[in-house]
């Protein structure tokens, strides 16, 4: 049984595995049938949740109200936009800075995304500078309160649609689902004794497959900028950034992460295309492995 919807800015797809019906055993099948479909709208739902909390766009999103803060104040956020928040900060930590969720400026200055309604002034880093991001943009209390600490804007999008894949499955499971898929995008997670055939994308030809591979109880996240590869003010920029020099990843290069969980593979495929390093420590101590083309 499958269902597609679209989220987080992209086409997020839902398949889950079903008992095969019985002709001696319709009630049994339409049981089934109506428990799939019940299981696929909490994924949704597990996905909405997330683009709600955790989206530049929207100004009633827990990003959006960090963003409004003055630095030195805090505010109170969701459970879940606190995890993502937590492993963004510990994965800015452990790569040294080329993970970095500081990102937004730049990204609004690009065009890569609008500027935030509401939103304090940030750093007034030019579209072509050069300059590396600002690192701890936040700071997380004791009493689980988010604080801004640098006039930066922060931007989940390179970590959060992992998070609601991880979420939508864990939705699925909860409902006594034995196997299926969550792909968004190209951030998949695949649970159950079911092997799912993955294609990646060549990135010099986007429309053709570079390499395919096959997935079973694992989360594969792909990043690359041919498709938001764009030109501004004579500068070459995507999606992608290289946060310690704050340049574009360059466009003609894809990212593949497989991970336990699709919100590492996901943050972890922006450490491979910066550094275009596949073999990189960190994917070791968070048990991933990546493909670089």
């Amino acid at each position: 049984m499958r269902r597609a919807q679209p989220w987080l800015g992209t086409l997020v797809d839902v398949s889950i595995v079903v008992p095969d019906a019985d002709a001696d055993a319709d009630a049994d099948a339409d049981a089934d049938a109506d428990a799939g479909l019940k299981a696929i709208d909490a994924a949704f739902a597990a996905v909405a949740l997330v683009q709600r909390l955790m989206s530049f766009h929207e100004a009633g999103s827990d990003v959006s109200a960090i963003n409004r803060l003055q630095p030195g104040q805090s505010v109170a956020v969701d459970a879940h936009t606190l995890r993502v928040l937590r492993c963004a900060q510990s994965l800015e930590q452990a790569s040294n800075g080329i993970f970095n969720m500081a990102c937004g400026e730049r990204l609004v200055a690009w065009g890569q995304l609008p500027a935030p309604a509401g939103a304090m002034p940030a750093t007034g880093v030019a579209a072509a500078s050069a300059r590396p991001l600002v690192r701890n943009a936040i700071a997380i209390d004791a009493q689980q309160r988010v604080t801004r600490v640098q006039p930066a804007w922060i931007d989940l999008g390179g970590i959060a649609k992992g998070y609601a894949v991880d979420l939508a499955v864990d939705a699925l499971q909860a409902a006594g689902m034995r196997a299926g898929c969550v792909n968004a995008g190209g951030d998949m997670r695949v649970f159950g004794e079911v092997d799912f055939a993955v294609l990646i994308r060549d990135p010099q030809t986007p429309t053709l497959a570079g390499h395919r591979l096959q997935l079973r109880d694992q989360a594969l996240a792909t990043s690359a900028g041919y498709f938001s590869g764009r030109l501004h003010e004579g500068l070459q920029t995507s999606a992608l950034l290289d946060a310690r020099s704050g340049q574009a990843v360059p466009v003609g290069r894809s990212a593949s992460v497989l991970a336990p969980s699709c919100m590492l593979a996901d943050a972890l495929t922006k450490v491979v295309i910066a550094t275009s390093d596949a073999a990189h420590p960190l994917l070791a101590r968070f048990g991933a492995t990546a493909l670089l083309i």
